[in-house]
């Protein structure tokens, strides 16, 4: 496949992703011409909108240093360029993350944040907010040469004291075998200027929200725990680069269980292993078939060792490819087999992504489609009783009548007593909501962060460290359990409500929804798992150990503190949404009853004939199911389009569904 190729199955995914958007927009603006929506039905719809609108694909490169990583990346995406794009040069390169992007409405520029920041406490994410602190360098993307010679900044280094390079957190090499930073002649340290890099370019894949995150090894992984508690965790693909002429190094098989292979699924879907630079085992002096043979051998060790399957591991030649590209050497660019690495790419995560976008929006979707299809068969079911109500009315006296008015009136007052408990129900559903918010309150979690960084601070030892951590992360899985229980007591308590109403008023049978927390825990425990990993490869000196353990401890924090916002924002949405369906059948119950009403004392007051309001009512008939059929229209238009699966050539085809 062609690196058009690769920009074909983006662009499907785009135009997918852009239809998806349209439908829903659509639907959502017939919901409200039609007074079928409110205000929970809309926001979900705007949610949905919103996640189509922001959606971003991330793809993560990682290596130990001399793989060829960035050669990688200019090969794959920046060869149109003419030229090596990211700084890419033999022996070790950079420490600086770089995110590739392309933010709309801005322009191109590389922005830095220098080392000193590790000091602060404050974590990247955070930092992205505060633009003051970064360096910003304007992008000339019409000279290649001036990029390059810009992107060099992403490079830079300097010379630090021993002291202030422990102070950063960041770990001194003692000899050349150990990983770390290297101590120069005068006995400095040499240390990485910038912290983080944002290069934000135009570019065809950037353009429809892909984003690059070139990740140095395991210095900076270890040294920057934001990159393996949050960055790599949310990529969508991992691509794992190793140097095919020395094979899997020690230092690589610890990169890989520590931060890679230990993804959540077990399967290692969207972690792909490459064995780089295979033009160095091409030798004149042997057969093709021979090398091809020590490259199937390769293959085959690197996966038994990582424990992959053999076709997750992609030989190729970056800098080969970048030169075929370059020189559209249709020759070379086979033999450095990158074709197959962008195929596998783009199979890999154009659809692992279109299916986290249609989890992400599928409950918000079928719960809007079946509460409308509910009003809509309430509507139905109200109309249709009225009509037989009226139908036994025909050739009855005015006595009759009467008493039928009175009956109905009578039906409204107990109706209407019966919503005063049902106000009275919303009472105690506020005081229960009340002590589901406590225990998500975020200023309750910063007592508990304070508290922790405390005990932290007195604690001298790694084992004291350790507990204090533990016991965070104790507390913050119990206080989530809490959150768990009175969630299951409001559910309960609104089944107990909804029963009623149904077996009294004959309402449709709804289930309240429920509100899981499994994936909040799941995410804490895996922190939980990524501290204990973390205290396990402690092994520096204690200077180095406190700082480095006060950074982990800041990027999980910040990470807890993102899983609250996240709990609050979905309990917010699920209690708005417990109560709607009930809400909007007791709306529409009252108005039938009111219809029913008045179209009794109509006839009885002679103002309208039987005839005229039995007419009237089957016009309403009539419009109900002409609605209730261009619902289904365009719930079937949003169904086609979620089904859509891509083809080889990148185009769409409509999955058949039972």
């Amino acid at each position: 496949m062609t690196k058009q190729g690769l920009e074909q199955h983006f662009e499907a995914y785009s135009e997918w992703r852009r239809s998806l958007a349209d439908a829903v927009s659509d639907f959502r603006s017939w919901l409200q011409t039609q007074e079928l929506s409110d205000t929970q039905v809309d926001q979900r719809l705007e949610h949905v909108l919103t996640t189509l609108r922001d959606d971003k694909l991330y793809i993560a490169f990682v290596a130990e240093f001399s793989r060829g990583k960035s050669e990688l990346i200019n090969a794959i995406f920046f060869a149109d360029f003419g030229s090596r794009i990211l700084p890419s040069s033999a022996g070790r390169t950079t420490m600086c993350p770089t995110e590739l992007l392309n933010e709309p409405g801005s322009e191109p520029s590389l922005r830095l944040l220098p080392i000193e920041t590790r000091k602060s406490g404050t974590t990247i994410t955070e930092y992205r907010g505060f633009t003051e602190e970064w360096q910003t360098f304007p992008l000339d993307i019409e000279s290649p040469e001036k990029m390059i010679q810009l992107l060099n900044h992403i490079v830079e280094t300097k010379h630090v004291s021993r002291e202030e390079a422990q102070s950063l957190g960041l770990h001194i090499a003692e000899d050349e075998t150990q990983p770390g930073m290297r101590i120069t002649e005068d006995g400095l340290v040499e240390i990485p200027k910038w912290r983080h890099a944002i290069i934000n370019m135009p570019h065809p894949l950037l353009d429809q929200g892909l984003v690059i995150l070139d990740t140095p090894g395991l210095n900076a992984l270890g040294a920057e725990p934001e990159l393996t508690l949050t960055l790599l965790p949310s990529a969508h693909a991992v691509l794992f680069i190793l140097a095919a002429d020395a094979g899997v190094t020690k230092s690589d098989i610890q990169v890989w269980h520590d931060h890679i292979g230990t993804h959540k699924d077990s399967t290692n879907k969207g972690r792909l292993v490459v064995l780089n630079k295979i033009d160095g085992l091409w030798d004149e002096l042997r057969d093709w078939d021979e090398v091809q043979r020590e490259i199937d051998r390769q293959i085959r060790d690197t996966a038994k060792i990582l424990h992959v399957p053999k076709h997750n591991v992609y030989p190729v030649s970056a800098q080969k490819a970048l030169l075929g590209k370059i020189k559209d050497d249709k020759k070379i660019l086979e033999r450095s087999r990158i074709h197959a690495l962008e195929e596998a790419l783009a199979k890999e995560i154009v659809p692992a992504k279109r299916e986290i976008v249609r989890e992400n929006i599928s409950d918000d979707m079928s719960d809007t489609i079946k509460a409308m299809r509910l009003i809509i068969k309430q509507r139905l079911k109200g109309v249709r009783e009225h009509l037989n109500e009226l139908g036994g009315l025909s050739g009855k006296n005015m006595e009759v009548i009467e008493h039928m008015m009175k009956k109905v009136k009578a039906d409204k007052e107990v109706f209407e007593k019966s919503l005063q408990r049902f106000q009275a129900t919303r009472s105690i559903f506020s005081q229960q909501t009340n002590v589901l918010y406590s225990h998500l309150n975020l200023k309750a979690l910063d007592n508990l962060i304070a508290e922790t960084k405390k005990n932290m601070e007195i604690s001298m030892t790694t084992a004291g460290l350790k507990s204090c951590m533990q016991d965070f992360f104790k507390r913050a899985h119990a206080t989530m359990n809490e959150v768990a229980k009175q969630a299951q007591e409001i559910k309960e308590m609104m089944e107990g409500v909804y029963r009623k109403f149904q077996e009294e008023y004959g309402l449709a049978n709804v289930k309240p929804s429920s509100f899981s927390v499994t994936r909040y825990l799941r995410e804490i425990k895996r922190l939980e798992n990524k501290h204990e990993q973390f205290v396990k490869g402690l092994s520096l000196v204690l200077t180095e150990q406190q700082v480095l353990t006060k950074k982990f401890f800041e990027s999980s924090v910040a990470k807890v503190k993102a899983i609250y916002r996240m709990a609050n924002r979905d309990a917010d949405n699920w209690l708005k949404t417990i109560m709607s369906p009930m809400e909007s059948q007791v709306r529409e119950h009252q108005i039938l009853l009111r219809r029913r009403l008045e179209s009794i004392k109509r006839i009885h007051q002679a103002s309208d004939t039987l005839e005229d309001r039995v007419s009237e009512l089957k016009q309403i008939r009539d419009g109900i199911r002409e609605q209730k059929k261009s619902l289904d229209e365009r719930v079937e238009g949003i169904m086609r389009i979620l089904n859509f699966v891509e083809t080889e050539s990148g185009s769409f085809i409509i999955e058949e569904t039972a």
